[in-house]
């Protein structure tokens, strides 16, 4: 059995690393990956929940058209985490709903 990795398919060196914090925990996080991507790779696959039903929501499409993804980056409410860079030090955290009533979508 191949142990390979698309990395190693594509002969890249791993990116430069820093960490984000989602809901007070420390994840890696390599340059250029998406909020989505560092949460994906952490195991997190939901983090924001519907306004009616309170339902668990993460990507969905993965190219910023269903806004499925919402999180609240820096203290700013419905950023769509597919298409945010996680930069060095970002707070990112769960999105109940719509977030603020003055910035729901």
């Amino acid at each position: 059995m191949s142990t390979r990795t698309p990395r190693d398919l594509v002969g890249g060196t791993p990116a430069e690393t820093h960490t984000v914090t989602f809901d007070g925990r420390e994840l890696p996080a390599q340059d250029g990956q998406s909020v989505a991507a560092v949460l994906w790779s952490a195991g997190i696959l939901a983090w924001r929940t519907t306004r009616e039903a309170a339902a668990p929501r993460g990507a969905f499409c993965g190219i910023g058209a269903c806004y499925d993804c919402l999180v609240t980056v820096n203290g700013r409410p419905n950023q769509r985490a597919c298409l945010v860079p996680a930069r060095p030090g970002d707070t990112v955290t769960t999105q109940e709903a719509t977030g603020h009533a003055d910035l729901a979508i």
